[in-house]
Order: C-alpha cells, then structure tokens, then sequence
C-alpha cells in the first residue's frame, strides 16, 4: 500500500502544492522544450488514466489541466510550472486503438529521446488504473523506463472504483511486477482524485524528491 510520510514530509507536500501553478507550454517536438533550469516531474499513463484528474487534484485547480473523456486528448508534453521552480510534465496518453499507427510512433519515439536525455528529470510517475491493473502497453512502457534508465513510481489511480479486497490484490501483484524493473521505484502510492484519497502522499514525495522544505 502506499508508503508512510512524516508529518514534516505531508508539511512540505502540502506547503509545494500551495504555491501558485500556471500552464507554460505544449511541447509537440523537443525543439520546444523549454530550458532545463528547473527540476521536473512527469505524469505518464494511458489514455484516460487520469493524468490530469491527478494534477489538477495536486494542484487544488479544477481545469488546470483540461480533462477529457476522449482517450488521446492530450497529444503532446504539456508543461505547468510552480512558482518554487518544478515543472509538472503532462505526457501524451498512451494505448488507445483509434490513434494512427504512425501517430503512435511519432509519440513514442518522441517519449523516449525527451526522457533519455532531460538531465533535470527528476521523476516519472506511471499512473495505472486500479481496475485494470498492468495491461501490455504499460508494460512496454515500463521496459522503454527501464531502457532509459529513468527513474519511475507507480501511482494507481481510481481506486475508489473497486472493493478494498481487489484493491490489496491489485497491489500485490503489482509489487511483485514492479521486482523485475530496475528503474522502478519499489514504494506505489494509491490514489483517487475524485475522493482526495492518497493525494497527501504523492504531493509529500514530490516534496522529498526536490528536497523541499
């Protein structure tokens, strides 16, 4: 289950998340990306996992990061910015049928060189849907985290969607998957945007990543 902070740590997390957040910039190619002055956090996860549920969650913002229910909305690195200096990455989703294959690989190879070579990448968190649990493509993705040698956590999403006794199978068979990865973080953090629940925790591990205080 979700691994236990301080009250220090949920000070700080809660402290990073008041300060004032604003969308900077879509990055629809690297030539975009903006200078590596400032650490980042990326959100990556399928389409419709819930991505901008969860920052806008962290973030106290309602439509700062604009939802949809048409998986693929987002189609490109969109970047929010908090005044002590973070980025807040919003990666393209991933894993919808009705994307053009050659859109798919556009966006995956643009995925990978953007984590294989931004220095201040501080972490990538992998948001899956209690629900469903590991499905092929995050798997893939998890392998493409490894191969880049980019530190990544899993952040299960909706889990007030299901019972408390699937939600501890999910986990467990989660963190035994997440064994075989060298890159992922073994610590999941449990989550639902739509009830606040586990919002306390991911804000407080940001807070620890950037050494926040």
């Amino acid at each position: 289950m979700a691994k236990r902070f301080t009250e220090e740590e949920f000070a700080s997390g809660k402290k990073l998340f008041s300060n004032e957040c604003s969308f900077v910039l879509g990055v629809a190619n690297l030539s975009q990306l903006p200078v590596d002055d400032r650490e980042e956090i990326a959100f990556a996860g399928r389409s419709n996992v819930g991505k901008s549920s969860l920052i806008n969650a962290l973030t106290g913002r309602r439509t700062l990061a604009k939802t949809s229910n048409t998986p693929g909305r987002t189609q490109q690195l969109n970047y929010f910015m908090l005044t002590d200096g973070l980025y807040l990455v919003d990666m393209p989703g991933y894993g919808f049928a009705q994307a053009p294959e050659a859109l798919v690989k556009k966006w995956q190879k643009m995925l990978f060189s953007y984590l294989q070579g931004r220095a201040n990448l501080k972490r990538v968190f992998l948001l899956i849907d209690s629900r469903h649990g590991i499905k092929k493509v995050d798997a893939e993705i998890m392998e493409m985290l490894d191969k880049a040698a980019v530190n990544y956590q899993i952040v299960l999403t909706k889990s007030d969607k299901i019972s408390a006794k699937e939600l501890e199978k999910v986990v467990s068979e989660i963190s035994k998957h997440i064994k075989e990865h060298p890159a992922a973080h073994i610590d999941l953090l449990v989550t639902s945007s739509e009830k606040k629940q586990g919002i306390d925790e991911v804000r407080a591990e940001i807070a620890k990543l950037i050494n926040y205080v």
